[in-house]
């Protein structure tokens, strides 16, 4: 493991835990893929700062908890933006 790729994992676990982020948003942030970022938090962060780690794994714990509901509002809003757009304009 490289010095930047222990550099990059403490980066990313500061950044999840301060935003309290999911490993899409951190990956969008920093511009690199999810499998990266997962990669980074789960494999390398543990080695190179452990107490950061414990922060990071009850974080991802919690996004996975919430995934569900997430992905259910996203589906919500989706078919809202649909009814608004397909609804006739008033004269």
């Amino acid at each position: 493991m490289t010095e930047t790729e222990k550099e990059r994992a403490v980066m990313l676990g500061e950044y999840a835990v301060r935003n309290k982020a999911t490993v899409r948003a951190a990956a969008k942030h920093f511009g690199i893929s999810k499998s990266t970022v997962h990669k980074d938090l789960t494999e390398r962060l543990p080695k190179t700062a452990p107490a950061l780690f414990l922060q990071v794994r009850e974080l991802l714990e919690l996004n996975k908890r919430e995934r569900h509901i997430r992905g259910g509002l996203a589906t919500k809003h989706k078919y809202e933006l649909s009814r608004r757009n397909d609804k006739p304009r008033e004269p």
